[in-house]
């Protein structure tokens, strides 16, 4: 049970944050409330008081009525039915009768043994699957970074855009695992009543990660758009206003979210979302994104099957769906095209099927982007080779002139200054040569 509800509370932005036990305990503490009320003002004397049983609040009636309830919001996440029944209860001479029909029939949920270990299962596999993908996503990102800052040939607006979203994937994969560690590493509940700095800034850390990724998901969709559409494009202007809104946006989103949070809703570490229209401070704007970068993606194939389709561009008519379909796929990852499959259906749709994919196969998005917009990259792959060729060499000349000039390489001249001489003199020698043979011409 803990296990589902932690996976439903990472399916953020695209779901309202909730943990099972926590909402449980919520209700619990709000029925035992009404029970102490009675109880001080003597309302229950008279027919069925106020109960909890461990799963729903029963309000009290009178004897010869029949209660009646909605199975809980919760078993949305936990039953794989889509219309949950109703609850019923007798008030007799004798108290509550038993719930009729049983909440696991009423509500969809199989009580055998091998039901719930497999529910277990998916659960931890899933998790398994979402950790494996954010590690994945976080040390092929970080390579890729450091690839981009170490070749100065790659530094280009383009190439900026494309690190500015890669430190976003990576905040994203840090920020979960803080999150899983400060929230998560308890067995029980404790969380639900903890209301400390720490781990409320922890929350507002792991939103604004969330948010800056889907951001400056929208920032790539944005840049390629007006690339194509502009046909002049000051690019440094532009990339000022980008790193604003990727980075700023989501900044005054979280910092409003947070201050609202503290004056109306300051309860627990704000991993609960009990007032939707404060979550929609986050959501919204998100939401927003997602919905205009799928717009500017169907303007982008628009664009492209005209230009595959123009007389200056060669090639038969399979070739250019074929370029098309590549450029459609090379382009999904990179506008989180995908997160637009639930992004607008309701927060109790299909919640298996969400899990899998938006934690599990979301989480190898960063994988992906860095593989195909920076392992794979034509501009990349040369400048490595070259750096390469230069790094085999310097080290060839270094050994072979340590090889031939042993007193020289062993005194104080520095090896760099001699290396730098060497050639220096070979690219004057080349010169001369080229020179005379353009003279005897």
């Amino acid at each position: 049970m803990k296990m589902l509800l932690h996976l439903c509370f990472l399916l953020l932005p695209l779901v309202t944050a909730t943990h099972l036990e926590c909402i449980i305990k919520r209700e619990k503490e709000q029925c035992l409330e009404k029970i102490r009320r009675e109880k001080s003002t003597n309302d229950f004397s008279l027919g069925c008081p106020t109960e909890w049983d461990n799963i729903t609040c029963w309000k009290h009636t009178t004897i010869g009525e029949v209660a009646s309830v909605h199975c809980p919001g919760f078993f949305r996440i936990i039953s794989s039915e889509d219309d949950l029944g109703i609850i019923s209860r007798n008030c007799t001479e004798d108290g509550w009768s038993e719930p009729f029909p049983h909440y696991y029939d009423a509500c969809g949920i199989n009580d055998s043994e091998n039901e719930t270990n497999s529910q277990d299962l998916y659960y931890v596999s899933v998790k398994a699957l979402y950790t494996v993908g954010y590690s994945t996503s976080l040390v092929s990102l970080t390579t890729a970074m450091v690839i981009l800052c170490r070749f100065r040939k790659l530094h280009c607006t383009r190439n900026f855009i494309h690190m500015n979203l890669f430190v976003s994937f990576i905040l994203r994969a840090i920020s979960v695992f803080i999150k899983d560690g400060v929230l998560y590493a308890e067995e029980d509940a404790k969380h639900c009543f903890v209301s400390t700095v720490e781990c409320k800034a922890v929350m507002v850390f792991f939103h604004y990660c969330v948010m800056s990724n889907y951001f400056w998901l929208f920032i790539e969709g944005l840049y390629l758009f007006t690339l194509l559409v502009e046909t002049f494009f000051p690019e440094r202007r532009y990339f000022y206003w980008y790193t604003i809104i990727g980075w700023g946006t989501p900044t005054v989103c979280v910092t409003i979210w947070a201050v609202l949070r503290l004056h109306f809703d300051d309860t627990g570490c704000w991993d609960i979302n009990y007032n939707n229209t404060l979550w929609w401070v986050i959501k919204g704007p998100v939401v927003a994104s997602i919905m205009i970068n799928f717009v500017l993606f169907i303007g982008i194939i628009i664009i492209l099957v005209q230009k595959l389709q123009s007389p200056d561009i060669g090639g038969n008519e399979s070739s250019i769906y074929l370029r098309l379909a590549r450029s459609t796929l090379l382009l999904i990852p990179l506008f989180g095209i995908h997160y637009t499959v639930f992004a607008f259906s309701p927060e109790d749709f299909s919640q298996r099927e969400r899990l899998v994919f938006e934690l599990g196969l979301g989480s190898f998005q960063g994988f992906v982007v860095a593989v195909l917009y920076c392992f794979l990259n034509g501009e990349v792959q040369s400048e490595i080779k070259r750096k390469w060729r230069s790094w085999k060499v310097n080290r060839y000349f270094a050994v072979d002139f340590k090889h031939r000039h042993p007193s020289l390489a062993s005194s104080g001249v520095n090896g760099g200054t001699q290396l730098s001489i060497l050639s220096k003199s070979s690219s004057q020698i080349r010169m001369s040569s080229v020179n005379a043979e353009n003279l005897a011409t």
